[in-house]
């Protein structure tokens, strides 16, 4: 079964991080903006052209790139837990 990503998330969906996968200077860049395992963020909107996609953080709004995006797995059902 495969996990779900951070780009997989609707508009307004909630979830929260349980790993950053991949590897090297972007999984590095990742974690240093503060997305680290047990955040949680709220899908805010994708551009027009789905990329890039925006997310926030009670303090602050974040926009990656897709690819970015889809290296931050997220815990299953955590939206049930709330």
């Amino acid at each position: 079964m495969m996990s779900k990503t951070l780009k997989d998330l609707a508009p307004g969906e909630k979830a929260r991080i349980k790993a950053v996968s991949g590897n090297g200077s972007v999984r590095r860049r990742i974690i240093e903006m503060g997305l680290v395992p047990g955040v949680e963020l709220t899908m805010e909107r994708y551009a027009p052209l789905g990329d890039p996609v925006e997310v926030s953080n009670p303090g602050f709004f974040l926009s990656l790139r897709k690819e970015e995006a889809d290296t931050i797995v997220l815990e299953e059902n955590a939206e049930e837990e709330q």
